[in-house]
C-alpha cells in the first residue's frame, strides 16, 4: 500500500468537499439576496455549474478508483482518458470558482438591517 498516494487521495477528498460546501454556502447567500442582487442570475449559474462539474469529477474519480483490472492495455487507456476528463473537470471548476469570487457575494442576510 502506498501511504503517500492514499494521504494525497485524503487530502484531494477533504479540498473538494470543502469546495463543495463553499459552493453551497454561496448559492444560499445568492438566494438569500434574492433577484435585487446586481449578479444574481450570473453567480447562480456558475455555481450551479461548478456544483456539476464537482460532482461529476467526483463520479468519475470513483469509477477510476473502483476499477479492478489496471494491468490490462484496453482498461489503462480508458481509465487514462477519464484521468485526463477528471482533471479538465478540475480545472475548469477551478476557473468557475474564480470567476464567482470576482461576481462576489454580498451579506448572508445573517445579520439583520437596521
Amino acid at each position: 500500500m502506498n501511504h503517500y498516494a492514499t494521504k494525497k487521495s485524503v487530502a484531494e477528498s477533504m479540498l473538494d468537499v470543502a469546495l463543495l460546501m463553499a459552493n453551497a454556502s454561496q448559492m444560499k447567500s445568492v438566494l438569500e439576496q434574492g433577484p435585487e442582487f446586481r449578479y444574481y442570475l450570473t453567480v447562480i449559474i456558475l455555481i450551479a455549474a461548478s456544483l456539476f462539474f464537482q460532482v461529476l469529477a467526483g463520479a468519475l474519480f470513483i469509477s477510476m478508483g473502483d476499477s479492478q483490472n489496471l494491468i490490462e492495455l484496453a482498461n489503462q487507456r480508458k481509465l487514462d482518458i477519464m484521468n485526463h476528463v477528471a482533471t479538465a473537470l478540475v480545472v475548469l471548476t477551478v476557473i468557475i470558482n474564480i470567476f464567482i469570487t470576482a461576481f462576489g457575494v454580498q451579506k448572508t442576510g445573517l445579520y439583520p438591517k437596521q
